[in-house]
């Protein structure tokens, strides 16, 4: 029997206003929810502007622990749409340390777990170091209601090995929040992500904002399902805000593994020189 999860990418412009921002998010969960949407994936640090672009101390007043009053928000949506919800936020653990965190919640509002990212950029436009420490969770996969999700937010995505290890936890699905910028990396943006997906025969969920924010090159939106081929399944436009939707179907990912044995033929025990060698 076929098995089909019905998934939703929420990409969003957002303003200083942390409350608008989330309540224009959970009006996209809804709406997503009337369409039969079972899983959503909201865009990186999607309460907020991408602060990153500067470095000043006030956007630490943004940070919230987990749970909190935005996941817990979220966590009576998921119940009341029986959703699954993919939560990236800026989290505060204890005085002045903070991560760039996923929190992802089941359908019945239940936190699974959370995703910290693991590979902090800190170049011009991009100064995460100075908000974000490095995640210390490795790189779990969540058995949510629908289906087995993976999180790999935004830079961790120029990183293949990461990729690989939640291909290997089981994810299905791996979601990439991401907050990407027009004049940087978008030609990388169609690229790495379905070869990530062909590489690990598993489904991605792109997500990424739209609109011009704090001055720099505007965010171009695109948000993306590839499937475990590589094939696109559905795409969002460059400057709308919207809920990209496809139906997954979780027995291709079967299929394709069946076709290309990636998996069996790794020579993993020739691999030492990865973590030996230096750059």
């Amino acid at each position: 029997m076929t098995y089909i999860v019905k998934a939703g990418l929420i990409q969003t412009k957002t303003g200083c206003n942390k409350q608008e921002n989330i309540d224009k998010a959970v009006s996209f969960i809804e709406k997503g929810a009337e369409q039969g949407v079972q899983v959503f994936a909201l865009q990186e640090l999607f309460f907020s502007p991408y602060f990153a672009a500067e470095q000043d101390n006030k956007w630490f007043e943004w940070a919230e622990p987990i749970p909190g009053p935005t996941v817990s928000t979220m966590q009576e949506i998921a119940k009341k749409h029986k959703v699954v919800l993919v939560v990236p936020i800026f989290e505060e653990v204890n005085r002045g340390v903070y991560y760039n965190t996923t929190a992802v919640i089941d359908a019945d509002g239940e936190i699974l777990g959370i995703y910290r990212k693991n590979h902090i950029p800190h170049l011009k436009g991009f100064w995460e170091k100075f908000y974000f420490k490095p995640g210390n969770l490795g790189y779990p996969v969540f058995d949510t209601a629908y289906c087995k999700v993976g999180v790999y937010t935004c830079y961790d995505r120029h990183f293949p090995e990461g990729a690989r290890i939640l291909g290997l936890n089981g994810a299905e699905i791996v979601f990439n929040p991401s907050a990407t910028v027009d004049s940087l990396s978008k030609y990388l943006w169609e690229l790495e992500q379905p070869a990530h997906a062909v590489a690990n025969m598993y489904y991605v969920g792109a997500i990424n904002r739209v609109g011009k924010e704090m001055d720099e090159s505007p965010f171009f939106g695109t948000s993306y399902f590839v499937n475990p081929k590589g094939q696109f399944l559905s795409k969002g436009s460059y400057d709308q805000e919207e809920v990209v939707i496809a139906n997954l179907d979780l027995d291709i990912i079967t299929e394709t593994r069946k076709l290309w044995q990636f998996y069996r033929d790794r020579r993993p025990e020739t691999y030492d020189e990865l973590i030996e060698l230096l750059p």
